[in-house]
């Protein structure tokens, strides 16, 4: 069965995000200081191969975690459909 993993990939609650600190910024110079407070982070689509749901999660997971998703500065969700 072919399953599509979606992957969303964050820098950690921890460290700054001068990206999004960058748009936070932009946001107050057009007026929208409502905005309380900008992460941005990447959203991977991977279309899997695997025998169940859990093997195509399990296949994910690991892609992340070797490659996709820096540990150290960075978390990942995955949800496989």
């Amino acid at each position: 069965m072919t399953f599509t993993a979606h992957i969303n990939v964050m820098p950690l609650k921890e460290l700054l995000d001068p990206q999004g600190k960058a748009v936070m910024g932009g946001l107050k110079n057009l007026g929208l200081g409502q905005v309380q407070d900008v992460r941005i982070g990447k959203h991977i689509t991977l279309q899997i191969e695997a025998a169940s749901q859990e093997e195509a999660r399990q296949i994910a997971e690991n892609a992340c975690q070797k490659l996709l998703a820096n540990q150290v500065m960075e978390s990942f969700e995955v949800q496989i459909q």
